[in-house]
């Protein structure tokens, strides 16, 4: 007996693509599909799918061998905790329009840690089984308590075979001692920039001068580190969004080539100043302009660039195993291999669960450094977090390339068991997955070159 695990989708062309359930893909026609749909596949489909791996005889066990170890290569697997995000402040030097987590003034006080809440954090990664760490220092602005940060780090060069850090800091204002303490080679820098510096003064410096202040520690991180050492991300406000040409250009002025284009996220505080956070034809409008002009960029540039969240898509679709993105996994595990420990003590599966949590809406936090992990919370929370089972996700051709993600449902809809086909998370990666197979299949010279860049591919 023959199976073949197939789903479909009509394409912008009028072609229909198949994926199977371990990532394999090809286009037919409306002849094929109602053959398909109907049972009456003959022996020609039935070979080309037995040859192309979409399908496997009971009878075949190498087939079915190889069929398997595909699909499993898909499911990101289960791992000890070794990535950790760290927020020992809540203090920030700007007030950003969007700013997801509340941050305080620069000169408020309770919103730190004191030395028994460090010694905690301290004794928490010592209790890890991991041998590598990787930590990220968010807030607020981390650089405001350096001291934090130095311990820290300090400790986990003895602790841990290998370690790595993040300091996710706005670079506004950088003193001679933070730059030394950034200057190791084992540390990075993850800072925002929205595209343009009209855009940029706009939503986060305000003035001309604390923008000069920014863009002039940016170029110095840049110099100093190399942008092998320091990312940029932008957020866009959808109704005032940058022009894509203009963005790309700042962008590759200071010495980046991979963008990560993201709008205003709807957990946090920034649902509450910007209404309009729901989904809207406006951006996937921009986004697809976006592309093409980094499209055409490439075409006419030796040094290409990449939109970096359609190259993870784009690498997903070609390569199981890719699993280095944590936004999209399946199972996306909770609480598993990262967490975030917050200025409060309190514990957080993600980023974006301590945003939900930080407005009062549900508390998602798993639990506390003086109490330790929930694990009846957490395996709540992980109840939900595969598609593989999914009723609505499987018919969904993307299914293997795509994964879940519940604090976005939570977030929006206070519940975990939407029909998928409902939510944003689905919506929006559906069409994201569109645009990804307009490009595969593409006749256009510009867009099979820098597809083939984004992939590493000839």
């Amino acid at each position: 007996m023959i199976t073949w695990p197939l789903q479909f989708r009509e394409t912008s062309g009028g072609s229909v693509l198949f994926c199977d359930e371990a990532g394999g893909f090809f286009r037919s026609n409306e002849s094929f599909l109602e053959r398909f749909a109907m049972g009456k596949l003959n022996n020609k489909d039935a070979e080309f799918l037995l040859s192309q791996g979409h399908a496997f005889s009971s009878e075949d066990d190498y087939r079915y061998a190889g069929f398997a170890s595909r699909w499993a290569n898909r499911i990101t697997p289960r791992s000890d905790l070794n990535y950790v995000i760290l927020v020992p402040t809540l203090r920030c030097n700007l007030r950003c329009d969007y700013c997801q987590v509340s941050r305080v003034a620069e000169e408020a006080t309770g919103f730190d840690w004191n030395d028994d809440d460090l010694q905690r954090v301290i004794n928490f990664l010592d209790d890890l089984k991991t041998r590598n760490i990787k930590v990220e220092f968010q807030g607020g602005e981390p650089l405001l308590r350096l001291d934090i940060l130095q311990e820290v780090r300090e400790f986990c060069r003895n602790r841990f075979d290998r370690s790595e850090f993040v300091v996710c800091t706005n670079l506004q204002s950088v003193t001679a001692e933070a730059w030394a303490f950034l200057d190791a080679a084992d540390t990075h820098i993850s800072t925002s920039f929205d595209g343009t510096e009209e855009s940029h003064l706009a939503g986060r410096t305000k003035t001309q001068a604390v923008q000069d202040e920014f863009e002039a520690n940016l170029r110095e991180a840049v110099s100093r580190f190399g942008v092998e050492r320091v990312s940029a991300l932008p957020t866009i406000d959808v109704n005032n969004s940058p022009d894509p040409d203009e963005f790309i250009r700042s962008y590759v002025d200071f010495g980046f080539r991979s963008i990560f284009l993201r709008r205003i996220n709807f957990q946090g505080f920034a649902r509450k100043a910007f209404t309009s956070l729901e989904e809207s034809e406006l951006w996937r409008s921009y986004y697809r302009r976006f592309i093409e002009a980094v499209i055409a960029y490439n075409s006419v540039n030796d040094e290409k660039i990449e939109e970096f969240y359609l190259t993870h898509l784009l690498r997903r679709i070609f390569r199981g195993g890719h699993h280095n993105h944590v936004d999209l996994r399946n199972p996306n595990w909770l609480g598993a291999d990262y967490l975030v420990i917050d200025f409060d003590g309190r514990i957080y599966p993600t980023d974006e669960a301590r945003m939900v949590t930080r407005v009062g809406q549900i508390d998602l936090s798993i639990g506390s450094l003086s109490q330790g992990l929930d694990s009846n919370k957490l395996e709540w929370l992980n109840s939900e977090v595969c598609n593989s089972f999914n009723p609505d996700c499987m018919m969904c051709p993307y299914q293997a390339f795509c994964g879940t993600d519940i604090v976005d449902d939570l977030s929006r809809y206070g519940r975990v068991d939407m029909p998928k086909e409902q939510t944003y998370h689905c919506r929006s990666h559906l069409d994201l997955f569109d645009l990804a197979f307009d490009l595969i299949y593409s006749e256009d010279e510009k867009v099979k070159n820098s597809v083939a860049v984004w992939l590493g591919v000839p």
